[in-house]
């Protein structure tokens, strides 16, 4: 992958105390190489205090926090290049044109796609996801035909495909998970046959952190021709990505979970299948020339981005971008791995608490139930103590009735995250365990 520049990094003395004694390095950054110090002062909300207590926020699956580099370029963007783009001579808006593309270029090298036309800027793997659904879908997919997922998806990689097998008179298929939350691939497999016309996927698990094995279900599905999407929303924060190496289809994530704001997004196509593909909105930019007649469109991206876009949005996540590949994508996966590894120990230890979801390979994400105490009710214990975890289905309802059950307590790890937090965590639900006792 292309070295990423490094981004300007507030100084330490100008942040507040960290709390817990994070000061002081913990185990897993010392190992991984990382100055947590300095990246936790980057990011000015680990600052507050929540109930009178040091913000502990272990809530990054949902979204994660943004570093200072992020918000100026907010800022920044807003202060003095604040114009439309692509249709002005003007200096400002010939800036925010320019800007605007580097993010694109930026987006573009961290997956490692071929080409920037291959990138399009969207609100977020949800709206990447329903793109895909209403374009190449209502091409390709007819009555009697099959849209292949697995049971541990999000509901934004199966309600799309629920609403377009509705309309095509299709029929969604569901490869299952087993007791420890892994796809069982060899059934995966037999479920792709001769109607199979797209599978979609997830790289990582929001409910339970499974990692799957994408480089062989991609290989599964290319044998029988059959085109594959990848939700990689929970991927991209926590390991190098790299759509060729993978050969994916499609590739969606959002911006707000890759330390990026909200509302912006990106959908990697192989340019070949976005070239065939239609409009999926129409309006300004999206077109080349338009008559009450008939309307051509513009080329890629530009066909699937109808509207003024995010333009902020796409700089700042740009910025997201290069920050993390500044500090790099090897050393967060190790911290992480670590902060994982250390958790999924130090709660599983816990009288009463059972994991769900125990995969061999996870990224980023513990859940778990704790006997007699409902998730809601823990996560409202933790808060008081200024812990932030998610407490629900997790927009993932299908896995919660695999298990058996109607909610988990989930605690998903950042880069920012250490050890102490962890041991702050099971502090807490020690003392909610004994409330309830």
């Amino acid at each position: 992958m292309t070295a990423i520049a490094q981004p300007p990094v507030t100084p330490l003395a100008a942040r507040e105390p960290l709390p817990r004694g994070v000061a002081a390095q913990s185990a897993s950054s010392i190992a991984s190489g990382l100055d947590l110090a300095k990246i936790r002062a980057d990011f000015p909300i680990l600052a507050e205090r929540v109930h009178g207590k040091p913000l502990v926020y272990l809530d990054n699956a949902a979204t994660s926090q943004k570093p200072r580099v992020v918000l100026d370029a907010i800022a920044h963007y807003y202060e003095h290049l604040n114009a439309n783009i692509h249709r002005g001579v003007h200096t400002l808006s010939v800036r925010a044109t320019e800007a605007h593309d580097a993010a694109r270029q930026t987006v573009r090298r961290f997956v490692n796609a071929h080409d920037t036309r291959e990138i399009v800027f969207v609100r977020g793997a949800t709206e990447a996801i329903n793109l895909v659904a209403q374009t190449y879908g209502r091409v390709h997919v007819g009555a009697g035909d099959e849209v292949l997922i697995t049971a541990m998806e999000h509901h934004s990689n199966i309600v799309p495909w629920q609403i377009l097998c509705e309309e095509k008179h299709a029929r969604l298929r569901v490869a299952p998970i087993d007791d420890r939350g892994e796809l069982r691939l060899d059934e995966f497999e037999k479920l792709i046959g001769p109607r199979t016309k797209i599978v979609a996927v997830t790289q990582v698990s929001n409910a339970l952190g499974t990692v799957t094995p994408l480089r062989e279900m991609i290989e599964m599905a290319h044998r029988r021709g059959v085109p594959v999407l990848v939700d990689g929303a929970q991927a991209v924060p926590h390991f190098a990505v790299d759509v060729r190496a993978l050969d994916c289809d499609f590739y969606a994530f959002s911006g707000h979970k890759v330390y990026g704001p909200t509302g912006i997004g990106v959908l990697y196509g192989k340019r070949a299948l976005l070239e065939a593909m239609p409009p999926y909105q129409g309006g300004g930019d999206m077109i080349s020339t338009v008559t009450f007649e008939k309307t051509t469109y513009n080329v890629l991206p530009f066909k699937f981005e109808a509207g003024t876009p995010d333009i902020a949005g796409a700089i700042a996540l740009g910025a997201a971008l290069e920050y993390i590949g500044a500090i790099g994508m090897e050393k967060i996966a190790a911290h992480e791995q670590d902060l994982l590894a250390y958790a999924t120990e130090a709660v599983g230890a816990i009288p009463g608490v059972q994991l769900i979801g125990t995969a061999r390979e996870r990224a980023g994400v513990l859940s778990f139930v704790l006997d007699g105490v409902h998730p809601h009710d823990l996560g409202t214990i933790l808060d008081r103590e200024g812990i932030a975890i998610r407490t629900g289905h997790h927009c993932a309802q299908p896995v919660m009735e695999r298990f058996g059950i109607p909610a988990t307590a989930r605690a998903s790890f950042a880069v920012y995250n250490t050890r102490e937090e962890v041991d702050a965590l099971v502090e807490g639900i020690r003392a909610a365990r004994e409330v309830f006792a």
